[in-house]
């Protein structure tokens, strides 16, 4: 009787108009309630009924109107919409397509969906994975939000789902480039390839790679220096920067690695065959000799060129590192050359790991965690690798190529891809030099030291030194994140003055162009291709991308390996990577899941509880409990897996004070 009325709608919109309002960024919770934050101060409630009008991180206008003595805020115009496409799952309501995201934030969601031209709506089943898009939204259309499915992803029962899924998710591709029929060199005529055939290089991966992108040669000078020789595979002997497949690579940027399988960059017959130093086969490679003296210095007579090489072993990293450091292997014994060449290059690899640790920087060490999966895509077990030494002796050797590769780039052209990293955000200086000079006498750091990379190297290696985590942990947050840059800078992180990646071109085309540049730095010419301002952000959002569905298939296979755990209250080690009001993020040391560990679990009265993220603590009745870097005992207390998500609980918790009195009383 009253929906209609002028004169009602008329009153409505008047006091609306005379309503304060606000624009701010919808902040969706997974209660089906959210917030209008407006800056970082202030907010306002939003309830469940007006968050319909809605999504996470939608930009809007609300009028803010006090009900039930609070104020709350209605949003009522959009400013920016967050979403437009999305991954969800298939509902079908009395026989109606429905599609809800998956998503914690917009769970809440049903909405209503239609299917484009091509897609059969009968095809799809509840719980059938798709890609939707939202084609209107209540606060710019009439009526609710309306989707249209795009694309099915797979079906709800599919065990590959956790990577088909996460890979539309991040819109990236399911498959390899497609191949050519024929590939022919196609370098520079005047590029001569020197035949190093006869040079003992062996190649030192995992039992199951199959593009095998660097070989290895080093030979021990009568004064205790190294003559190093890498060999890098080189695609770009049949890819020029005007060939599709050139286009192809730079599209995807890397290949991308999750758990249990991988999507190269290039067609598998370029990256597992005809580029993959395979041993015995004789490839085209781009080679750098070098000497390294005893004291792992690197010298100044740095040679790129070009080489036609043959690997005469194919040897694995665990096999190698077994008869190093045991001096037998039962899988493996080399011949006395290939002894000789392995033995020599662990030697030069030690010489220089010594000067990282006391001049540069060394990352320390933390294992590899790897699934194992069976041919139904179960996972049989997770695996904790730890870096081995055949593992340190192949990093050294690509960290020293890179080097070379990076001075000969910044000295010949001044540009090329480089890794950078410039130590500190200059914001956070002054934070970072109050915190690490607490309790010193002087003031052992200065902002003008650690400005610099000499100072920021040293600042690490003092950390690494220390017998706790906590404090390095604490001003990890401070730093300035790694670029990739057409200019040379330096890499604080690993402090090095200058570092430009080479060695995978076949899966990474910023190392396709740095070979592109070395090739004519090695003919004396000018570059056929030169590195535009785009490119570097072209690939660090790549790289962003795929470590994100890297971890994102890990959280869904941890989920369904892990999900039967908290009966069993198995006990893990736990490491604390980050603290904050609500409770503590870990990573369980045993396989490398994270878990959450909530307030309410380490104390049920919230009044007794701190968690202090500025400082990285927890603290407990004013006492300080734990600290970012320490290691406690949990079990799982719940595993969900429709959010692939782990909740912990500490195995001791805090007993509630009032008990612990009243029982004092009565003894």
């Amino acid at each position: 009787m009253f929906q209609d009325n002028p004169l009602l709608a008329q009153l409505k919109q008047q006091i609306q108009e005379t309503l304060p309002k606000k624009e701010g960024t919808i902040k969706a919770t997974e209660k089906g309630f959210g917030f209008l934050e407006v800056d970082a101060k202030n907010s306002f409630f939003i309830p469940p009924p007006y968050m319909k009008k809605c999504m996470h991180g939608d930009k809007v206008v609300a009028i803010i109107r006090t009900e039930k003595d609070r104020e709350v805020a209605e949003p009522q115009e959009l400013v920016e919409q967050a979403i437009t496409r999305f991954i969800g799952r298939v509902k079908l309501i009395k026989g109606k397509l429905n599609v809800v995201p998956d998503s914690p934030t917009l769970k809440k969601l049903t909405l209503k969906a239609k299917t484009k031209k091509g897609i059969k709506s009968d095809d799809l089943n509840d719980g059938d994975w798709v890609v939707a898009h939202v084609i209107r939204h209540p606060l710019k259309d009439d009526g609710g939000f309306f989707v249209e499915i795009t694309e099915k992803i797979t079906d709800t029962d599919d065990k590959i789902a956790p990577w088909w899924v996460t890979l539309a998710q991040n819109d990236l591709p399911k498959t390899e480039p497609a191949g050519i029929e024929n590939w022919e060199i196609n370098d520079h005529s005047d590029l001569e390839r020197v035949d190093l055939t006869n040079v003992p290089f062996v190649t030192i991966d995992g039992e199951s790679t199959k593009d095998m992108d660097d070989a290895l040669y080093a030979k021990k000078n009568d004064d205790g220096s190294f003559e190093l020789t890498i060999a890098i595979a080189d695609p770009t002997a049949y890819i020029t920067p005007e060939d599709d497949m050139d286009k192809v690579a730079r599209e995807r940027g890397f290949t991308i690695y999750l758990p249990g399988r991988n999507i190269p960059m290039l067609p598998r017959d370029l990256a597992d065959d005809l580029c993959s130093l395979i041993e015995n086969e004789v490839r085209p490679a781009i080679c750098c000799k070098v000497t390294v003296g005893a004291d792992g210095v690197i010298q100044d007579d740095i040679q790129f060129f070009a080489a036609n090489i043959k690997s005469h072993a194919r040897l694995a990293y665990d096999n190698v590192s077994d008869w190093l450091e045991t001096g037998t292997c039962d899988k493996w014994q080399p011949s006395d050359e290939i002894a000789q060449v392995v033995t020599e290059l662990n030697e030069f690899a030690n010489a220089r790991a010594t000067w990282r640790e006391t001049h540069a920087v060394v990352f320390p060490d933390r294992p590899d965690y790897r699934f194992e999966l069976s041919e139904d895509n179960d996972v049989v077990a997770i695996h904790a690798d730890m870096r081995r030494v055949a593992n340190r002796l192949v990093e050294e050797s690509m960290i020293t190529a890179n080097i070379c590769a990076g001075r000969v780039l910044s000295k010949a052209y001044g540009y090329g891809v480089f890794n950078t990293h410039l130590g500190f955000k200059a914001d956070k200086l002054k934070d970072v030099v109050e915190l690490v000079n607490q309790g010193k006498e002087d003031n052992l750091y200065t902002e003008e030291g650690l400005s610099t990379l000499e100072g920021f190297a040293q600042l690490r290696r003092n950390l690494d030194s220390l017998d706790s985590s906590y404090l390095d942990n604490r001003i990890r947050k401070y730093q300035a994140y790694s670029e990739i840059s057409n200019q040379p800078d330096a890499h604080y992180a690993m402090g090095l003055d200058v570092y430009a990646t080479w060695t995978s071109p076949i899966r990474k085309y910023g190392d396709m162009v740095n070979h592109r540049l070395l090739k004519a730095y090695i003919l004396g010419c000018e570059p056929t291709q030169q590195p535009d301002d785009a490119l570097g952000e072209e690939l660090a959002l790549h790289r962003k991308h795929h470590k994100i569905a890297e971890r994102t298939v890990g959280d869904w296979l941890y989920a369904r390996t892990l999900a039967e755990e908290p009966k069993k209250q198995t006990q893990f080690t736990a490491e604390i990577f980050d603290i904050n009001r609500a409770g503590i993020r870990a990573r369980l040391l045993e396989n490398g899941a994270s878990v959450f560990i909530p307030n309410p679990l380490i104390v049920d009265n919230k009044e007794r509880i701190e968690g202090n993220n500025e400082n990285g603590t927890v603290l407990v009745d004013k006492e300080v409990v734990y600290r970012l870097g320490d290691t406690l005992k949990v079990t799982l207390n719940d595993v969900n897996q429709e959010t692939r998500s782990l909740i912990a609980k500490p195995v001791e918790v805090f007993a509630d004070t009032a008990t612990e009195n009243s029982d004092s009383a009565t003894q």
